[in-house]
């Protein structure tokens, strides 16, 4: 995608003002980069995931992700929005889950993104660009794919399901 794409696409975006209806105090930040280097987890995204485990392992003591005020804020939007935190986790809440037995590797973009929202405690998510050309960008409820390494290949996974949509 080109810079101009980029710029475009960038100012296009909104927030659904049902959204803000709901959470006034939401805000996404969006952040379009072109010419990152993709390809498969390597020494240094797992130095970043081993990182954001320690801290996060270090955060939790023992005690249950649901219990950090960033899950509990994040819990309560999801709530807001229809869900069943119980049944549908926001991604952070997912992966502080997922800290004990150690961060999913994934790909190298991928990791980098999973490590800054364990590290901070904010859902964080990335898109491959250039396969909303191809595709469209995601739907709730259907297939999410993740950012494609080199090779164009592109780790699938089940999206977040909820009845209403999704968050985070």
């Amino acid at each position: 995608m080109t810079t101009e794409g980029l710029d475009a696409l960038l100012a296009t975006a909104a927030v659904d003002p049902a959204v803000h209806e709901l959470r006034l105090d939401y805000v996404a930040l969006l952040v379009a980069a072109d010419g990152l280097p993709g390809g498969p987890s390597d020494e240094a995204s797992d130095g970043w995931l081993r990182e954001a485990e320690a801290a996060a392992a270090g955060r939790l003591a023992g005690s249950p992700p649901e219990e950090r005020p960033h899950v509990v804020l994040w819990r309560e939007a999801f709530r807001a929005f229809g869900a069943k935190p119980q049944r549908t986790k926001n991604s952070l809440e997912a992966l502080l889950r997922r800290v004990p037995d150690g961060l999913p590797r994934i790909n190298r973009l991928t990791d980098l993104y999973n490590s800054v929202s364990v590290l901070h405690e904010v859902p964080v998510g990335g898109e491959d660009l250039d396969g909303y050309r191809r595709t469209g960008p995601p739907r709730p409820g259907g297939r999410h794919r993740a950012l494609s390494d080199d090779s164009g290949e592109s780790t699938r996974r089940r999206a977040s399901r909820s009845r209403r949509g999704r968050l985070g």
